[in-house]
């Protein structure tokens, strides 16, 4: 009883000494807060969340490193590149130009607002990891309608290497302990395919794998991230020395070369060039930098000569080192991250690498000329939809307003190469990109953009031209669309793609937007999205695929699929729109084309 006594005792002095402290804390920021005027919330926040970053302790024992069966970095490689290698340009003096917005004080209320919005993204974020977590742990892909799992990325457990950085970003700490823990154990000697797509393993397995590596040092995910560097590395072990689009993992073993195909989309090799240079940045290796910099000189040089100068066409030959043959141009799947890299290449070069400067000029300059049209909308909205090219036989160049979901990312490309090249114009060109997709997430009855779809150029249908409403000629346009279907929204002429898939190059581009300028539309164009993108996609155990948009929210069915980007990229850029601006700044980090986050040197 004594004891008992005494017990209680000592709780109601710690209680007494908890609340007088946290009694004069609250007084002092209420003093501030009157005397010097709007208390600036973002900073309090910010300082906890970036200790949280760079010095929060592990509550797990680092796990041993466990080496692949296959040592892909010992294998001679038949066709080795010349010597000497290419070696990571020296900085320059002169450094970029700031690239985040200067965000002023938030007020208690706009603090409350968003603070509430990020802990909304979070419990879906949650619920989806634990979901993984409870069926389909190491396997790819979780079947969220079914509570069952997928492996259709070699088997290496994508969605638990593609989620890495985004647990760490969200604080689930004891969540990335035991996933870190999972990937030492990964074989990247073996491939439930038999082999290795070489554009996916690198944005999602090698780029998971690095970032979570820069935010949390921890030395296991640079081993494993050398391991699967190598054998990415393997892919260039051609007699040109230009990648393959996929590694076939007994040939590859056997180190006598592989055989490039003939015509691949030019998004597979243009995206190799950020991992695999941020690898060589880390570990002082120059072989990673040197294979991808014969890839960036290729496209440099050859691009006056393509049929649209300053773009590329949709497919190219790595076999014959021909990125210039082909009359089809687009911006979205197939070509979009070759472009999406050009600047954040620059950037994460620190400006020291001129030909990633000219490639990227050229290439906004051309889109901006030939690819984007302000479609005709009802209310007159002043926005820009990325189109399609045909080149004719006479080497003319014609406009198919036809997007994809995909293409959205090009407003926070413009916008961030705007700032790092010196150019508001471009960030102008966009936000009014941003503003398109925003538009036609809010005109279908779900709130979701569709995977593909078409909708009417203007007849001015440059960017700045003229664009009034003409029902007629909606009518007509439509009228030569088999696809058309008489529930779509005036303005759109087919949803040929109607699915939503868990996207997040639309919410991508708002994070842009949002970091960029600092418009308060951006923060709220993002939660109507969350809004519409959660409740919509909610099924099972977790968050399914949709599979068609363009109908009423009751008659929505979905697809037994979860795909690793939505953890990987979706809610986390969603969850950085709702967090304090310097918690992955976009001036400290470079995000790859899976939204994982590569420090700046």
């Amino acid at each position: 009883m004594q004891r008992s006594t005494s017990r209680l005792a000592r709780i109601t002095n710690l209680r007494t000494r908890t609340l007088v402290t946290t009694t004069a804390l609250c007084l002092t920021l209420i003093y501030l807060f009157r005397c010097s005027g709007p208390f600036n919330y973002l900073v309090l926040e910010s300082d906890s969340l970036e200790r949280f970053m760079n010095s929060s302790p592990s509550s797990q024992q680092p796990p041993a490193i466990i080496n692949s069966s296959v040592n892909w970095g010992s294998i001679k490689h038949h066709h080795p590149p010349r010597r000497p290698l290419a070696s990571l340009p020296p900085k320059t003096s002169t450094p970029l130009p700031r690239i985040q917005h200067a965000f002023k004080p938030e007020t208690p209320k706009s603090s409350r607002i968003r603070q509430d919005r990020r802990d909304a993204v979070l419990r879906v974020a949650t619920k989806s990891w634990q979901a993984y977590r409870k069926y389909a742990w190491k396997k790819d892909a979780l079947r969220p309608l079914t509570a069952g799992s997928r492996d259709q990325l070699s088997g290496w457990a994508a969605t638990l290497v593609d989620s890495l950085d985004t647990l760490y970003i969200l604080g689930l700490r004891d969540e990335f302990d035991e996933a870190v823990a999972a990937v030492a154990e990964i074989d990247f000697g073996y491939s439930s395919t038999g082999d290795v797509n070489i554009f996916e393993t690198n944005i999602r397995y090698l780029g998971g794998l690095l970032a979570a590596y820069d935010l949390s040092k921890r030395p296991v995910l640079l081993h494993k991230a050398v391991e699967l560097g190598d054998l990415i590395y393997a892919g260039f072990n051609t007699p040109n020395r230009m990648p393959v689009d996929s590694i076939r993992l007994a040939a590859a073993k056997a180190g006598t070369g592989l055989t490039v195909e003939s015509q691949v989309v030019s998004a597979s090799p243009g995206t190799l060039t950020l991992e695999l240079t941020r690898l060589s940045q880390l570990t002082g290796d120059m072989k990673y930098y040197d294979a991808i910099n014969s890839l960036i000189t290729l496209f440099h040089d050859n691009q006056n000569l393509t049929a649209l100068p300053g773009l590329f066409p949709m497919y190219v030959s790595m076999a014959r080192k021909d990125v210039t043959t082909g009359s089809t141009f687009t911006l979205a799947g197939c070509a979009d991250s070759l472009y999406e890299y050009f600047p954040k290449m620059h950037a994460l070069l620190s400006g020291a690498e001129d030909k990633l400067v000219k490639l990227t000029r050229k290439f906004l300059d051309a889109a901006a000329k030939h690819m984007l049209f302000r479609p005709m909308v009802p209310d007159g909205d002043d926005i820009l939809i990325p189109g399609n090219v045909n080149i004719d036989t006479e080497g003319i160049p014609h406009l198919d307003p036809e997007t994809e979901h995909l293409a959205c990312f090009l407003g926070g490309t413009f916008a961030l190469a705007g700032r790092l090249l010196r150019s508001e114009a471009d960030v102008k060109i966009g936000a009014r990109l941003t503003r398109g997709c925003v538009y036609a997430y809010r005109a279908f009855p779900t709130g979701l953009m569709p995977e593909r779809l078409n909708m009417v150029a203007c007849e001015d249908a440059s960017p700045d031209g003229e664009c009034k409403w003409d029902e007629a000629k909606w009518v007509e346009e439509r009228s030569k669309r088999p696809e058309w279907k008489a529930h779509l929204p005036r303005g759109f002429t087919t949803a040929k793609d109607p699915r939503y898939i868990l996207r997040p190059e639309a919410i991508e581009s708002v994070f842009y937007m949002w970091r960029i300028t600092g418009e308060k539309e951006w923060e709220e164009a993002a939660w109507d999205m969350f809004v519409a993108v959660a409740e919509t996609t909610a099924a099972g155990v977790a968050y399914a695929a949709v599979v068609d948009v363009t109908v009423e929210k009751g008659a929505v069915e979905r697809e037994d699929y979860m795909e690793t980007f939505w953890l990987a990229e979706t809610l986390k850029y969603f969850y950085l729109v709702f967090s304090p601006p310097d918690l992955i700044s976009l001036d400290k980090y470079v995000l790859n084309t899976e939204a994982h986050p590569f420090l700046r040197p």
